[in-house]
């Protein structure tokens, strides 16, 4: 049971890594490693306003989710935008996100040094037993506010005015911009709820194992794997792809090590590209550049 229990964890931090990762991805098109920057900035972030200046703890990650979506948003005005608009490869705009990433690693690295550090302020406490197995309070909360989190963002895809424009552009801009959807709008939109969603699990992973400059990059990979092993422009296929992968890696783990963890997620992306490249829900990847 506490096999289970860790695995919905992780599943419910990657659904919401893998969501924030293809919101961006689907509009946009290129892989994004800045992400992954975004999910170590908002921990410190929360440092920085929670244990240094003494904020509460809500405001501080409010301020911090704040902070981190408006880097987002920014990079999307002063990089990627104007990349696009002199017709940049798909590789250039991913180039230069990997660039961002690595400057804003080494920022955080400098200014807050590359120990781990916590936000925790509360002693480690047992936990609850639960059928057999010990959750915590932190690994409650996760479960909870990610899957709130999801939900939200399904029904805001499919019901919201700016949802329906990015799944519009996600699906041709062109043709978008022909109808008076900017698509450059839509980006901008699509980066600003991406780098939210990225921030927020950030935290939540900081809250349960604490934080380090470089904490952001593995959880971005997993959730970048998830979506295609489940097929763009799927939610079910989101499900079902970060279901199988952390079930994966813990069957893994626990029949041979937690040092497998790594080569087996690569294993499952390499066999899905090779026998169902299209992902579990099947739809066809016309526009998908990596």
């Amino acid at each position: 049971m506490q096999l289970h229990l860790l695995i919905l964890v992780k599943f419910s931090l990657i659904l919401i890594i893998g969501f924030s990762f293809s919101i961006a991805y689907q509009s946009s098109k290129f892989f994004n490693f800045a992400l992954a920057v975004i999910i170590a900035l908002a921990p410190y972030f929360t440092y920085l306003f929670f244990v240094q200046l003494h904020y509460p703890m809500y405001l501080s990650i409010v301020l911090a989710i704040m902070y981190t979506t408006a880097i987002g948003m920014l990079s999307e005005i002063a990089i990627y935008k104007p990349l696009r608009k002199r017709n940049a490869s798909h590789t250039a705009l991913m180039l230069s996100s990997l660039g961002l990433y690595i400057v804003l690693q080494n920022v955080i690295s400098l200014i807050w040094k590359d120990r781990a550090l916590s936000i925790r302020t509360e002693e480690v406490r047992a936990g609850y037993e639960f059928l057999g197995a010990v959750i915590s309070n932190t690994q409650i909360v996760t479960i909870v506010v990610c899957f709130a989190i999801f939900s939200m963002c399904v029904f805001f895809m499919k019901y919201n005015r700016i949802g329906r424009n990015i799944r519009a552009v996600a699906s041709n801009s062109e043709l978008s911009n022909v109808v008076g959807i900017s698509s450059d709008r839509v980006i901008l939109w699509a980066s600003c709820i991406g780098s939210a969603l990225a921030g927020a699990a950030g935290i939540l992973i900081a809250f349960d194992t604490d934080m380090r400059p470089v904490m952001g990059f593995n959880w971005l990979l997993y959730g970048a794997v998830a979506m295609i092993i489940g097929g763009v422009n799927s939610n079910r296929g989101l499900i079902g792809g970060t279901l199988l992968l952390v079930s994966m890696q813990y069957a893994i783990a626990y029949f041979y090590g937690t040092k497998w963890m790594e080569a087996v997620t690569y294993t499952v992306l390499i066999l899905f590209l090779i026998v169902k490249p299209l992902g579990i829900s099947g739809k066809r990847l016309k526009k998908v550049e990596i």
